[in-house]
């Protein structure tokens, strides 16, 4: 099934990244290093590290910044994990699907409009577009999240343009 549910990828929001570059959302300063070999992926920019780029690894709560925003109360569902950034401000993602960031199979994980996860659907680089279009088809999901397989990391957010 095809939709034409246009979508707004939306990186960690450059003020934001201000902020968590001095302190993060568990309130520690980030963990700043030298991506020698480069990969890292970045959410900042929704790309990967070069070799040699300065990046930070912090602590980032997506839901509780949404939630912030929406007014809404997901309780439980809030939570706090790793993220890698570039450690001085970038130029951010450009429009569109993250081409190049997503290499591996990816959950797409659906919110209803309170912050409670409705559903996640595992897809790969081929099918997370499209995915992304379905479950923003359905009137209840409020906000999708993009999260690493193998280890739940949170990548980027996917609203309703």
């Amino acid at each position: 099934m095809t939709t034409t549910t246009a979508l707004r990828i939306r990186p960690i929001d450059p003020a934001v990244l201000d902020r968590l570059r001095e302190h993060d959302d568990a309130g520690r300063p980030p963990v700043r290093s030298v991506d020698a070999t480069g990969g890292a992926p970045l959410r900042c920019c929704l790309t990967r590290a070069r070799p040699g780029e300065r990046i930070a690894l912090l602590s980032y709560a997506p839901l509780r910044r949404w939630a912030a925003e929406t007014g809404a109360d997901p309780g439980p569902y809030d939570e706090l994990g790793p993220v890698f950034v570039h450690a001085g401000a970038c130029a951010g993602a450009g429009p569109g699907w993250p081409e190049g960031f997503h290499g591996s199979e990816r959950v797409l994980r659906a919110y209803d409009r309170e912050g409670h996860i409705l559903r996640g659907v595992a897809v790969t680089p081929d099918t997370a577009e499209e995915v992304a279009r379905e479950l923003l088809a359905d009137p209840q999901v409020a906000v999708v999240h993009v999260r690493a397989l193998a280890f739940g990391c949170f990548l980027h957010e996917i609203r309703r343009a």
